[in-house]
C-alpha cells in the first residue's frame, strides 16, 4: 500500500483508502457506478464546476456517472485514465479544501474514439447529454448555424463520420431515432446568453440540411434547457500540482481549482429522466433570464465598477479592492440601493443573500483577479452590465447618480490610458484611444465625446437627464486620481 511519502505514485481507485483524512473523498466507489451523461468539453470549468454536482449525487444515484468527450484533444484522458479518472480539486477561500472527484468514469477523444462516442451517444442510458465547448464550439454565424464552417462542413457532407459538437449530438439522436430509443435531453451549459434556445436552433438547423424528417422529431421530442453557470475557476499551475503532491500524498496529472462558490441554475424542460438535482444544491427554474440578469447586473456590474475605480486608485486585485473601505462600501450600496430596485428578479430570489454572497467571493484573498483584467472590453460589456440598469432605472423614476459614477469611472480609465499611451484591451481600442487623448479634463466635452458612440450608449446618448448625470459624475471624479476618486466615493456615501 502506498503512502503519503511515496510521491511518485499516482492518485487512482486504490489510493482512495490510503488519502490522508483531511481530504475529501467519494462517498460511493466509483467503480460501481454507470454513465448516464455523456458531456462534450471536458475543460476545467467542467470538472470544477458539473461534474462536482454530479459527484455529491452518485451515492444516492449510482446511474448518473460522466463520460466525457473532448472532440480533438485526448490530453484529458492521457491524463486521467491511469487515475481511474479521478482528479482532486483545490476549493479555494478562507481556509482552502481539497476534494477528489470520481463522478467522470470514461473519457474518450472523439477525434480517435469516434466509434466509442457514437455508441455512447445511442446507449439507452444515457439520458442527457450536457456542453461546455465555449461559444465558438457552436459555430453560429449571429443567430443561426454557420454552414460554411469547416466542421459543419464536412459534417453536412459526412454526418455518419461528424467532427463538430452540433454533428455528434445529431447523430447521437438520429441513431436513437432509428432504433426506436427515447432522445436524450441536451443541455448547454456555456456561459452563453439563452443558450439553449441557441443550441436547440443550431441543432435543428443542421438536421435540417441531413433530413428534415429527422429535424421535425427533434423539434418535437427533444428538450433543451437553458443554464446559468457561475464559479470562478482559475488555471492549473504548478504551484498548484506542487500543493496538491503536497497534500495528497499522491500525483495527480491535471488537478484543477476553483473558489469556494459556485451557482447552478438550470430551466425545468427535460424529455428523459433526469439527476435529482435538486439535493445538491442546483436551483430549478422557468426563469434562466431572470438569474443571467441578476449575475449581469449585481456580479458582473459590480466588477466592473472595482475595474475603473479601482484601477484608477491604483489598486491591482479584486480582493485588494475590497479592503478600501470606500470602495468596497460604494459597491455594496450600488448593488442594494441602485441595481437591486431596478431590475426584474425572479420570484423567491434572495436578493440580500445574493449580494452578500458576491461580497464575499469579492474578498476571497485566495482568489487573484486582477481588476486591469475585468477593465478589458469595456465598450462591450457596459451596456449589458450598467447602462441597461440605467435605462431600467430611469423606466421606474428612480435616481442613476450611484451609477452613473462607475461609467464616468471607465471614461476616466480610457483617458488616462489614452494619455499614457496605453493601448486599451478592447474592439474600439482606436475610437477610444482618439477620444481619451482629445479630453481635457471638460465634463461636457469630455462625457460629449464619449456619448458619440453609439455602439456603446445608443438611446442614452439622447437622454437628457442620463446626460446630466454622467456629467455630474464625470466632474465628481476630477482628475481622475486617486485621491478625486476617493473624494467621489466619499460624497456618494454621504449622499
Amino acid at each position: 500500500m502506498s503512502t503519503v511519502s511515496h510521491r511518485t505514485d499516482r492518485l487512482s481507485e486504490l489510493s482512495l483508502a490510503s488519502l490522508p483524512a483531511s481530504v475529501i473523498k467519494p462517498a460511493y466507489e466509483p467503480g460501481r457506478t454507470r454513465i448516464g451523461i455523456v458531456h462534450i468539453g471536458v475543460g476545467a470549468f467542467h470538472r470544477a464546476h458539473q461534474a462536482v454536482y454530479i459527484d455529491d449525487l452518485l451515492a444516492d444515484r449510482p446511474d448518473w456517472a460522466i463520460c466525457g468527450v473532448s472532440l480533438h484533444s485526448a490530453e484529458v484522458s492521457q491524463a486521467l485514465m491511469p487515475q481511474d479518472g479521478l482528479y482532486s480539486l483545490l476549493l479555494l477561500g478562507q481556509q482552502t479544501r481539497l476534494r477528489v472527484i470520481g463522478s467522470i468514469r470514461e473519457l474518450l477523444c472523439a477525434r480517435e474514439e469516434q466509434a466509442a462516442v457514437l455508441s455512447r451517444l445511442a446507449d439507452s442510458a444515457v439520458r442527457l447529454v450536457t456542453l461546455t465547448i465555449t461559444e465558438k464550439g457552436y459555430c453560429l454565424a449571429g443567430d443561426d448555424l454557420d454552414v460554411t464552417h469547416p466542421d459543419i462542413a464536412h459534417d453536412l457532407a459526412s454526418p455518419e463520420t461528424p467532427r463538430s459538437a452540433i454533428g455528434y449530438i445529431v447523430a447521437g439522436l438520429r441513431t436513437r431515432r432509428r432504433q426506436s430509443v427515447i432522445p436524450y435531453t441536451v443541455l448547454s451549459c456555456d456561459n452563453l446568453a439563452d443558450n439553449g434556445h441557441r443550441l436547440r436552433r443550431a441543432v435543428l438547423q443542421y438536421a435540417h440540411h441531413i433530413d428534415p424528417r429527422l429535424a421535425d422529431w427533434i423539434d418535437a421530442k427533444v428538450a433543451f434547457p437553458c443554464s446559468m453557470v457561475d464559479s470562478i475557476t482559475p488555471a492549473t499551475d504548478d504551484a498548484l500540482r506542487e500543493r496538491v503532491v503536497g497534500e495528497l500524498g499522491y500525483v495527480d496529472a491535471w488537478p484543477i481549482q476553483r473558489e469556494m462558490y459556485t451557482q447552478w441554475v438550470i430551466e425545468d424542460r427535460f424529455c428523459n429522466d433526469r439527476p435529482p438535482f435538486e439535493r445538491v444544491g442546483v436551483t430549478i427554474s422557468h426563469d434562466i433570464a431572470g438569474y443571467d440578469r441578476a449575475k449581469l447586473r449585481f456580479l458582473n456590474g459590480a466588477h466592473s465598477t472595482l475595474a475603473y475605480l479601482g484601477s484608477l486608485m491604483n489598486i491591482q486585485t479584486v480582493a485588494e479592492a475590497m479592503e478600501e473601505p470606500l470602495l468596497a462600501g460604494f459597491v455594496e450600496r450600488l448593488m442594494h440601493a441602485a441595481i437591486a430596485p431596478a431590475i426584474t428578479l425572479p420570484g423567491n430570489f434572495d436578493t440580500d443573500a445574493y449580494i452578500a454572497a458576491i461580497l464575499e467571493r469579492f474578498r476571497n484573498p485566495s482568489i487573484r483577479h486582477r481588476l486591469l483584467q475585468i477593465a478589458w472590453d469595456g465598450s462591450q460589456k457596459l451596456p449589458v452590465r450598467l447602462l441597461s440598469t440605467i435605462a431600467d432605472a430611469q423606466a421606474k423614476g428612480q435616481s442613476i447618480d450611484l451609477l452613473c459614477l462607475p461609467i464616468a469611472g471607465w471614461m476616466q480609465f480610457v483617458r488616462r490610458q489614452a494619455h499614457n499611451g496605453i493601448a486599451l484591451v478592447d474592439p474600439l481600442n482606436d475610437t477610444l484611444s482618439h477620444v481619451g487623448r482629445a479630453c481635457t479634463g471638460d465634463a461636457r466635452a469630455d462625457v460629449d465625446a464619449f456619448l458619440k458612440l453609439e455602439s456603446v450608449f445608443a438611446s442614452l446618448a439622447q437622454n437628457a437627464a442620463f446626460v446630466h448625470a454622467l456629467q455630474g459624475a464625470y466632474a465628481a471624479l476630477g482628475d481622475g486620481t486617486p485621491a478625486s476618486v476617493t473624494r467621489a466615493l466619499t460624497t456618494a456615501l454621504n449622499a
